[in-house]
C-alpha cells in the first residue's frame, strides 16, 4: 500500500466499483432480521447542499453499521420531483419542466454517488415519473371511493406569487411557506381529504411513537388541537336565526355579555343588510379577511370589531346579547361564532374593554371575592359557580359536566369534540404535479378516472401565463375527454395534487418499486415497513410527517398494510450554519459539497460533519475542522501503513498473557473504544463522541508506535482489522482501500464484514494507579495489583517515602482506603 493517503485515486476507483457490482442492492431474506433507514428525499433543485450531505451522512452511518452488525438494510433514495421551481426555471429559462428536473436529478445523483452513499439504486424513484404518479392518482381515487376525498367551495389561502392556493399547514406566520409571499384569502372550488376523520388516531397514537423527539410529538398534538366542550345556539328572534357557538367554558355561560361572529360567518350579510353602518361594516369586512390566520388568531394583533346591531338571547337566563363581528374569530374553527366573556376571558376582557361591553363575574376562587370594580384583568382560572342559576354553588368543574348534560336533557345542545386541525387542502392551480384523476361529465356528473386509464398524463406543451387559472386548464387537448361512463363529451379536472400527497407514500414504494399492477406488494410492504430509522429536518413536522402518518392508517384500513405508523423512530437533524445563520445564497455564506470533496475528498466532507457536533444540533461550518478532519485521515492511514508491517500470512487468535505491558494497554483501548463506538452508533446516535474515541485509539497507536515496540503480528492483525472496521461507516473509501490492503486483493467489502467484537476480559487491568493523600491532598501516587485487599494497600502506603515525609512526627488517626482508587491518611 501506498505510504501517502491519496483521496482523489481512491474515492473514485470504489464509487466505480460499488456502482459496478450494485454493491447495496437489497432483497427480502427472511434468515436475517431486516432494518429499513431512510434519509427524507430531495427536491432536485440541482445541487446539494451541506444540509443535504448532513442528513445522508448520518443515515449512511445508520446504514452500513446496521449491515455490518448483520441485519438485511433497505437504504434507498429518490426524488420528491413535482413542484413549482420547475415551473418558474420553464418561465425564467424556456425549458420544460421535466427536462429542467430529469437533469437536475442526474446531476444530484452523481454527487450524491460521489459522496460514496450506499443507497440500493435499483429502488430509485422520482414522484414525476408516469409509473409512480399512475400510483399517488390511484390511491387518490382510493381516498375518493372511502369517501375521503370530496370538492367543496371554500375560502382558501392564497399566494399570488406562485398562483395557488396553500393547505394551512403551508401558511407560516401569514406568508407561503415555499416563496415567503403574504397569503391572502379567496373562495375556490377545491379538492380536500378527510383528515379530519383520522384526528383522534393521529392523537391518540403519539404515545406509540417512543423513539419520536418530545417536541415533534407536542407540535402535532397542538396542531391537531383537540378540546373537549359543549355546542348550543343562542336565538336571534328578529330574523328567526340561530347562532350555534362551541365553547369549553360552558361553565361560564351566564357570564356572556355579546356574541362575536366571524366576518365570514353566512348570517353577516343578513344581520347588515339595510343597516346605517352597512359601508363601514362592509369595508371592515374585507380589511379582515385579506388577513391571514396566524395575524387574526396572534396574541399582538390588536383586537378590532363592530357591532351589527343585532341582538341574540342566551338560552340559559334569556338575556338579550349584542352580536359583534371582529378580526380574531375564524369561520374555519368551531362554528364561526364565539360567546364573549369577559369576566373570564383575557382576549374577551380587552374587547369588552375597548367597546365598553358589559362584564359579568360568575366564577368566584376559592377562599376570594372578586369585583368587576377592582378587577385589572379577567380570571380563568378554576373556582365555585356564582349568579349561575341552578348551577350556582358548583365547583366550576363539575358545572361544566351538569351544563353539557342539561343541554342534552333539553334538546338545546349537545357535548362536542373539537379540532384545530382542519381537512387537507390538496387542489393546486399548477401544472407540473401528478393530475387530480377525476372527469366531469354534463350527463354523469363527477367520474373517477378508470384504474386502468391511469396515469392520466401531463401533457408536454402548456403556457405558464395563466395566472390564477392551472395551466392545464388552457391546454384544449387535456382538458377535453369522453365520458368513461356514457362516453359523452366532457372535461378533466385541471388541478393537479398537492406535492405532499406524493411525500405521503414514497416510503412504501421503495419497498416494490417496479410494480406495475398494484403499488406495492402487501407482502414486501409488510416485511420492510415501518421505517426503523427516518432522518430529517424538524421543518417537516407538521406537513409532511403528519400527512405522512394520515396515510398510513388509511391504507392499513383498505387492507393493504398491516402496520399503523411508518416511522419507528425519527431523528430530527440541526442545521448546518456558517458565521451564526443558516447557509444561504442571498447570506453569501454557501459552502459547496463539490468544492469540499474536491480539495479534501468525501470521507473528510462525511467526518467533518459527523464530528462537529451531535446530529439533532445546529453545527458551525468551519475550515479548520474540515481541515482538522483531513488531516486526522491522513494519520490514520499512516499508522495502519506502520502496522501493516508487523503483519503476516498466518492467522492466530491474541493471547493476552503473551503480550506486553505496552501491547495489553493498547488492546484495552481498543475494546473499550468497540464498546463506546458500538453504544455510540448503535444506541445513542452520538457520532461526534464515536468518532472521538476512534481519534483517542489512534493517538494510542502512534504512542506504542514511537515507544518502538515490536507489535505481535496476531495483536497488529486484531489491532488494524478492528480499527478499520470502526472507521467504515463513517469514511467508506479510505476503509475499503486499506481493507483490501490488509486482507488481500481477492478480499470482500469491508463494509460487508462483521462489526468488532467487544471483549470484556481484554478490559480488565492487572494493575491500577492508586492515589496517595494526607489529610485529603495529594501527595503521591503508586501501583498495585488489582484485588490488594485493604490492609495491604494501607501497609504498602504507609511506607512510601513522600508519604512517610508527611506523617513523621505526627499521630495517624485513621487510614481511609477507597479499593483501586485511594488511600487517604488522616493526621493531628
Amino acid at each position: 500500500m501506498d505510504e501517502k493517503y491519496l483521496p482523489s485515486d481512491i474515492e473514485a476507483k470504489w464509487q466505480k466499483e460499488w456502482l459496478a457490482t450494485d454493491a447495496f442492492s437489497t432483497e427480502i431474506n427472511r434468515q436475517r432480521p431486516e432494518y429499513y433507514v431512510l434519509e427524507m428525499f430531495p427536491y432536485p433543485s440541482g445541487n446539494l447542499h451541506m444540509g443535504h450531505v448532513r442528513n445522508y451522512s448520518i443515515g449512511d452511518v445508520v446504514a452500513r453499521f446496521k449491515v455490518m452488525q448483520g441485519y438485511n438494510v433497505l437504504h434507498p433514495m429518490g426524488w420528491d420531483a413535482f413542484g413549482m421551481p420547475a415551473e418558474n426555471a420553464a418561465i425564467k429559462h424556456g425549458v420544460q419542466p421535466s427536462k429542467w428536473t430529469w437533469d437536475n436529478i442526474a446531476n444530484m445523483r452523481r454527487q450524491q454517488q460521489e459522496l460514496g452513499l450506499s443507497y440500493d439504486w435499483n429502488r430509485e424513484v422520482a414522484t414525476c415519473h408516469p409509473e409512480y404518479y399512475r400510483w399517488t392518482q390511484w390511491l387518490f381515487l382510493l381516498f375518493y371511493k372511502r369517501g375521503l376525498a370530496y370538492k367543496k367551495k371554500a375560502t382558501v389561502n392564497w399566494c399570488n406569487d406562485c398562483n395557488t392556493v396553500l393547505a394551512n399547514e403551508q401558511v407560516i406566520d401569514g406568508h407561503c411557506w415555499r416563496c415567503d409571499a403574504v397569503v391572502v384569502k379567496k373562495e375556490l372550488e377545491q379538492w380536500f381529504l378527510k383528515i379530519t376523520d383520522y384526528a383522534d388516531r393521529l392523537l391518540e397514537d403519539l404515545k406509540d411513537l417512543k423513539g419520536w423527539p418530545e417536541r415533534v410529538k407536542t407540535m402535532q398534538d397542538n396542531w391537531i388541537g383537540r378540546s373537549e366542550g359543549a355546542e348550543f345556539s343562542f336565538s336571534v328572534p328578529e330574523y328567526e336565526e340561530k347562532i350555534a357557538v362551541y365553547t369549553t367554558r360552558q361553565d361560564t355561560v351566564f357570564g356572556v355579555s355579546y356574541l362575536v361572529l366571524a366576518p365570514e360567518h353566512p348570517l353577516v350579510d343578513k344581520f347588515i343588510t339595510g343597516k346605517p353602518n352597512e359601508a363601514a361594516i362592509r369595508d371592515f369586512i374585507k380589511r379582515v379577511c385579506n388577513l391571514s390566520e396566524i395575524s387574526r388568531t396572534s396574541s399582538e394583533m390588536e383586537k378590532e370589531g363592530m357591532f351589527t346591531g343585532v341582538y341574540a338571547v342566551n338560552p340559559f337566563n334569556g338575556a338579550q346579547v349584542p352580536i359583534w363581528i371582529a378580526n380574531y374569530v375564524l369561520v374555519e374553527y368551531g362554528t364561526g361564532a364565539v360567546m364573549g366573556v369577559p369576566a373570564h376571558d383575557e382576549r374577551d376582557w380587552q374587547f369588552a374593554t375597548k367597546y365598553s361591553l358589559e362584564k359579568r363575574l360568575v366564577i368566584q376562587p376559592q377562599g376570594q371575592e372578586l369585583s368587576i370594580e377592582t378587577m385589572a384583568g379577567a380570571y380563568d382560572g378554576t373556582g365555585i359557580m356564582v349568579d349561575s342559576g341552578q348551577f350556582t354553588g358548583l365547583d366550576n368543574e363539575q358545572g361544566k359536566t351538569e351544563i353539557a348534560k342539561w343541554l342534552e336533557v333539553h334538546g338545546l345542545g349537545k357535548k362536542r369534540v373539537n379540532y384545530r386541525l382542519r381537512d387537507w387542502l390538496i387542489s393546486r392551480q399548477r401544472y407540473w404535479g401528478a393530475p387530480i384523476p377525476i372527469i366531469y361529465c354534463p350527463q354523469c356528473g363527477v367520474v373517477p378516472v378508470p384504474e386502468k386509464d391511469l396515469p392520466v398524463m401531463l401533457p408536454d406543451e402548456v403556457r405558464f401565463d395563466t395566472g390564477s387559472v392551472s395551466p392545464l386548464a388552457t391546454t384544449e387537448s387535456f382538458v377535453h375527454c369522453s365520458c368513461p361512463v356514457c362516453g359523452g363529451e366532457a372535461r378533466r379536472e385541471t388541478d393537479t395534487m398537492d406535492t405532499f400527497i406524493c411525500s405521503s407514500w414514497y416510503y412504501m414504494r421503495y419497498t416494490d418499486p417496479r410494480n406495475t399492477t398494484t403499488p406495492f406488494d402487501s407482502s414486501k410492504v409488510n416485511y420492510w415497513m415501518p421505517v426503523d430509522q427516518y432522518i430529517g429536518g424538524i421543518e417537516h413536522a407538521i406537513l409532511h410527517l403528519l400527512y405522512s402518518r394520515f396515510f398510513t392508517k388509511v391504507l392499513k384500513d383498505a387492507g393493504l398494510t398491516n402496520f399503523d405508523e411508518p416511522f419507528k423512530n425519527l431523528l430530527t437533524q440541526g442545521m448546518v450554519i456558517k458565521d451564526g445563520a443558516k447557509m444561504s445564497k442571498s447570506k453569501g455564506n454557501v459552502v459547496s459539497p463539490e468544492e469540499i470533496i474536491s480539495k479534501y475528498g468525501a470521507d473528510t466532507a462525511r467526518l467533518f460533519i459527523l464530528f462537529a457536533a451531535p446530529p439533532e444540533r445546529d453545527l458551525e461550518w468551519s475550515e479548520q475542522g474540515v481541515e482538522g478532519a483531513y488531516r486526522f485521515l491522513g494519520r490514520f492511514w499512516r499508522i495502519i501503513h506502520y502496522y501493516h508491517s508487523f503483519l503476516t500470512a498466518e492467522v492466530a487468535e491474541v493471547a493476552a498473557s503473551s503480550l506486553s505491558k505496552e501491547e495489553q494497554h493498547v488492546r484495552r483501548i481498543l475494546h473499550l473504544t468497540i464498546k463506546k463506538v458500538t453504544e455510540d452508533v448503535g444506541e445513542r446516535f452520538t457520532f461526534n463522541t464515536a468518532i472521538s474515541a476512534i481519534m483517542e485509539l489512534v493517538n494510542a497507536m502512534y504512542v506504542l508506535k514511537d515507544q518502538n515496540v515490536a507489535v505481535q503480528p496476531a495483536f497488529a492483525r486484531e489491532l488494524v482489522t478492528a480499527l478499520v472496521r470502526l472507521l467504515a461507516p463513517f469514511a467508506p473509501h479510505i476503509t475499503e482501500e486499506l481493507w483490501h490492503a490488509i486482507a488481500g486483493s481477492e478480499a470482500g467489502s469491508v463494509h460487508k464484514e462483521s462489526w468488532p467484537a467487544f471483549d470484556p476480559e481484554a478490559v480488565k487491568l492487572d494493575e491500577v494507579e492508586i492515589v496517595l493523600q494526607v489529610n485529603g491532598k495529594v501527595r503521591d501516587k503508586i501501583v498495585v495489583p488489582v484485588g490488594l485487599d485493604n490492609k495491604a494497600l494501607q501497609d504498602k502506603a504507609l511506607e512510601q517515602q513522600k508519604v512517610q515525609e508527611f506523617i513523621e512526627g505526627k499521630q495517624v488517626v485513621k487510614v481511609i482506603c477507597v479499593p483501586q482508587k485511594l488511600v487517604n491518611i488522616v493526621v493531628k
